[in-house]
C-alpha cells in the first residue's frame, strides 16, 4: 500500500493566496487563528492522517464489520485510532468554545477534513456525522438537550447520527412512516425501522446519539409532518451519567461495494416499549432542522470526493514513478523506461492533479464563504456570501465527487491491469467513491436542486453576481505579460461565454415548465463547476506568477502554472459541448418514448 503524504504546501498556497486567513481570523471569535497556528494545525492533522488513520484503510477495507450478539464490531485498530483522535481533540476543532470546542475557522477545518478523508473516508464518516448533529442540536435543540448532549458530542466522548431513510422512503421523506407518540413526561416513544444508517451503532463509544425524523400522532401528511427526534443509544440520567440502554438496536449491517469499515445498519426503534425520544425544536419542523444537517453533509461529502480523489492520485502517481514498461516514444537508446515517462500517463496523472487542486481551491473559497456567512458583522456582506454558498452547495456535493469517482477510476486505468486485482489498493478507492455520488442527495438531485431552486427562482441573478466576479479574474489573465496566463485567461474567457448562454437559455425554459430546463441540469452542473473551478486555478495562476517574481526558482509555483495551464486546455475546454447539450439537448431526451429504452 502507498504512503499518503498530506498535500500541505497546495493547501497552505490556497489558505494564503485564495482565501486570505487574515481577513478570515479578523472575524468575531477568530482572532486565534492566525496563519501560524493554520499552519501548526494542518502540519499536526497532516500526520495524524498519514502516520494513525491511514494506515488503518487497506485493512478496514478487507475486515469490514461485523456483528456480534447484536453489536457491531469495529476492525482491529479502530478504537485505539479512535481514542487518539478524541484524545487530540479533533472533533472539536471548529466548534464553538461555549461548548468546549476550539473555534477555528471553517475554512481551516475543512482542510483538516480533507486529510481524514483521504487517510480513511470510513474513518472520517464518523466524525462528519456527529459534528452535524452537534450543528442541529446547537440550532434547534433546548437548553436541556444542549446540556446534556453536547459537551460529550462535541468531544467525541459520544457521537451522532443522521437517521431518514426508510424501505419505502428514500430521497422521498414525505413517505417517512416512523411515528412518536407523545408521553406525560414531555418525551416520546419511538416506533419505527430505518435503512442505511451510517455508524448507526458501532463499539467505539458507549453513547450514540440518533437524529430521528418521525411522525407525531395526527400530524399533517407529506414533508410538513415530519418532526425530529434525539434518540440515544443509552438513556442519560439526570446527573449525566448512562443509564438504562434505550429500545433501540442495530438489526444488521448492509454488505456494501465500498466503504467495508463503517458500519451501515438497519436500525429498529421500538421493538418493545418504544424508543424514548426527545423533541428537537417544534413539531412537525423536523425537515427543516435536519437540513441544517444535511446541507453540512453535503459539503463534506464534497471534501470525501476531494480527499479519495487526492489518495487514488498520489497512488497512481507512485505506481507510475516506479513501473517500468516500454520504451521512450523519440528515444534512442531502446532502454526501458518507468512509465511515467509515456504521454498519455502523464496525461491522465495531470488530469488528476488539476482537477483536484481546483476542487481544492474551489472547496476552500467556499468554506470561507461559509465563515463569512455566519460571521461577519455586515448584513449584506453576510448575505452576499451566503447566496454564494447556496449556488454553489450542489457543485461541491454534485461535481466534487463526480470528478473525485472519474479521478479513483483514472487511478485504476493507470496501474492498467493490476489496478482492478483488490491486492493493489487503487480498486478500493473507486469502490469507496462510488457512493459519494449517491448519498446525502444523487447528483441528479443536485442538479435539479442547482436548476429549480438555485437559478429558476431568481431567474440567475445569483449565479450572475458570480461571474462577474469570475469576468474580472478573465481579464486580469487576459492582460497579462506571460503568454501562458494569457491563455488561460482566453480559455475561461469562452468558458463564462458559455455558461452565460446555457444559463440564459435554462432560464428561458423555466418560464415553459420545468421538464425542458430538468434534462438540462446535469450537463449545467458539470458544466458550472468546470467553470468556477476554472475560475479559481485562473486565479492560482496570477498567484503563482506574481510570487515567482521573490521566488523564481520556486518548482512549486511555476508547477502551479503549468498545471492551471493543463486544467484550461483540458478541463475548461470542455465547456462548448456541455453547452450544447444544455441549449440543444432537450428534445432527444424529452421526445424519446418509453417504449423505446
Amino acid at each position: 500500500m502507498s504512503h499518503y503524504t498530506p498535500p500541505l504546501q497546495d493547501m497552505q498556497f490556497v489558505l494564503d493566496e485564495l482565501v486570505d486567513l487574515h481577513e478570515i481570523a479578523a472575524l468575531p471569535g477568530y482572532g486565534e487563528a492566525t496563519p501560524d497556528l493554520a499552519r501548526a494545525v494542518l502540519e499536526e492533522a497532516g500526520v495524524f492522517a498519514s502516520e494513525v488513520i491511514a494506515p488503518l484503510n487497506h485493512s478496514g477495507d478487507i475486515e469490514g464489520v461485523r456483528l456480534e450478539g447484536g453489536q457491531p464490531r469495529m476492525p482491529a485498530g479502530w478504537a485505539q485510532a479512535y481514542a487518539r483522535f478524541v484524545e487530540a481533540g479533533w472533533p472539536a476543532l471548529s466548534a464553538p468554545e461555549e461548548q468546549g470546542g476550539q473555534n477555528l475557522p471553517g475554512v481551516l477545518a475543512a482542510a483538516v477534513e480533507e486529510m481524514w478523508n483521504s487517510g480513511s473516508v470510513a474513518f472520517g464518516l464518523l466524525s462528519l456525522l456527529s459534528r452535524g448533529a452537534v450543528n442541529v442540536l446547537r440550532h434547534a435543540g433546548s437548553p436541556e438537550l444542549q446540556q446534556q448532549y453536547l459537551p460529550r458530542m462535541v468531544s467525541g466522548e459520544w457521537t451522532g447520527t443522521m437517521v431518514l431513510t426508510e424501505p419505502q422512503a428514500g430521497s422521498d421523506l414525505s413517505a417517512v412512516r416512523t411515528r412518536a407518540t407523545r408521553q406525560t413526561d414531555g418525551s416520546y416513544r419511538l416506533h419505527g425501522t430505518k435503512i442505511f444508517i451510517t455508524y448507526g451503532d458501532h463499539d467505539l463509544v458507549p453513547n450514540v446519539v440518533h437524529l430521528v425524523l418521525a411522525r407525531v400522532e395526527g400530524a399533517p401528511a407529506g414533508t410538513k409532518g415530519i418532526s425530529l427526534f434525539a434518540v440515544p443509544k443509552v438513556l442519560v440520567n439526570d446527573d449525566g451519567s448512562l443509564g438504562e440502554p434505550n429500545d433501540v438496536r442495530a438489526v444488521s449491517i448492509e454488505r456494501k461495494l465500498g466503504l467495508h469499515a463503517t458500519p451501515t445498519c438497519v436500525m429498529a426503534f421500538g421493538d418493545g416499549a418504544g424508543a424514548v425520544g426527545y423533541l428537537v425544536g417544534e413539531e412537525n419542523r423536523g425537515l427543516e432542522y435536519m437540513f441544517i444537517m444535511m446541507n453540512s453533509a453535503r459539503f463534506a461529502v464534497g471534501l470525501e470526493g476531494i480527499g479519495l480523489a487526492e489518495r487514488a492520485y498520489q497512488k497512481a502517481r507512485a505506481y507510475a514513478r516506479e513501473r517500468v514498461q516500454g520504451v521512450e516514444q523519440g528515444g534512442d537508446t531502446g532502454a526501458k523506461v518507468a512509465i511515467i515517462r509515456h504521454p498519455d500517463v502523464r496525461r491522465m496523472l495531470l488530469s488528476m492533479k488539476s482537477r483536484i487542486e481546483a476542487m481544492r481551491a474551489l472547496a476552500a473559497v467556499m468554506a470561507a464563504s461559509m465563515d463569512q456567512a455566519a460571521l461577519n458583522p455586515d448584513p449584506e456582506v453576510r448575505d452576499a456570501h451566503q447566496a454564494f454558498v447556496e449556488l454553489m452547495m450542489p457543485i461541491a456535493k454534485g461535481w466534487f465527487t463526480e470528478t473525485g469517482l472519474d479521478i479513483a477510476s483514472m487511478g485504476i486505468q493507470v496501474h492498467g491491469g493490476v489496478g482492478f486485482i483488490e491486492e493493489t489498493g487503487a480498486a478500493q478507492y473507486f469502490r469507496d467513491a462510488r457512493i459519494t455520488t449517491i448519498y446525502e442527495g444523487t447528483t441528479g438531485i443536485q442538479a435539479m436542486d442547482l436548476v429549480g431552486r438555485k437559478i429558476g427562482r431568481d431567474g440567475g441573478r445569483a449565479i450572475g453576481a458570480v461571474i462577474v466576479r469570475m469576468r474580472q479574474v478573465q481579464v486580469d489573465l487576459e492582460s497579462h505579460a506571460r503568454a501562458g496566463l494569457h491563455v488561460i485567461g482566453a480559455q475561461l474567457k469562452k468558458g463564462i461565454g458559455d455558461l452565460e448562454a446555457a444559463v440564459e437559455s435554462l432560464v428561458k425554459s423555466c418560464e415553459g415548465g420545468p421538464k425542458p430546463a430538468l434534462a438540462g441540469s446535469g450537463p449545467l452542473l458539470e458544466l458550472l463547476g468546470i467553470v468556477a473551478a476554472g475560475w479559481q486555478m485562473g486565479r492560482a495562476a496570477l498567484a503563482a506568477d506574481r510570487l515567482l517574481a521573490s521566488d523564481p526558482g520556486s518548482d512549486f509555483l511555476s508547477s502551479k502554472i503549468l498545471t492551471c495551464r493543463f486544467y484550461a486546455d483540458h478541463i475548461l475546454s470542455k465547456s462548448a459541448g456541455l453547452r450544447h447539450a444544455i441549449v440543444s439537448g432537450s428534445d432527444a431526451i424529452l421526445d424519446f418514448s418509453e417504449a423505446a429504452f
